[in-house]
């Protein structure tokens, strides 16, 4: 005769922590807007070859990533999440594991608040088939941003997450020219406050 044997589930342990990081160098900032993407449908229906006057300030604050009070600005939170788990190889995690145990909380919608001040900052960018064009986007000097995160915490605790994080501030980054896409790219890095 079977008998019946009672199988308990253990909850998942999931806590929030909060980390207050610093930029250790500017942040460039490039959401690709409503107005690029047209253009990018324009030429590829090739409706129009003719370019627009630019306009550098528009340009800049159509690459920001806006709150819904229009004058709060922020970041994907994925993007810090996704520097996470890639500074976690560094680490020695698995990175398919790291994806479900940690999750970056935005402030509003998808974003994390960037604290600081952002100003024009004009490049020289090389698209396709070599050719130059200039990019006007927002640049913030001095930064930082409050990062809250829910996690696992009977897979990973606070004080391995806080590496995680500084580790993703130093060889990661967010944003354009990040270490993380560039040889060249030094831009975007923090460090835990």
């Amino acid at each position: 005769m079977k008998t019946e044997k009672a199988v308990e589930i253990p909850k998942l342990k999931i806590d929030v922590a909060e980390f207050e990081i610093v930029g250790t160098s500017s942040l460039i900032v490039h959401r690709f807007g409503e107005k690029a993407i047209k253009m990018i449908a324009d030429k590829q229906t090739k409706k129009s070859k003719e370019r627009p006057e630019r306009n550098p300030e528009g340009e800049m604050k159509e690459c920001l990533y806006m709150f819904s009070d229009g004058t709060r600005t922020g970041f994907p939170a994925v993007g810090f999440k996704a520097a996470m788990i890639r500074a976690g190889k560094m680490l020695e995690y698995v990175m398919k594991d790291l994806q479900q145990i940690i999750f970056v909380m935005p402030d509003e919608g998808d974003l994390v608040e960037i604290l600081g001040e952002y100003d024009l900052r004009t490049d020289m960018v090389r698209v396709g088939m070599g050719s130059a064009d200039i990019r006007y986007r927002p640049e913030y000097k001095t930064w930082r941003a409050k990062l809250r995160l829910k996690y696992n915490s009977s897979q990973i605790s606070a004080e391995q997450i806080a590496q995680l994080i500084d580790a993703a501030g130093f060889g990661c980054g967010i944003g354009e020219w990040r270490p993380e896409k560039s040889k060249t790219g030094n831009y975007g890095t923090w460090k835990l406050a």
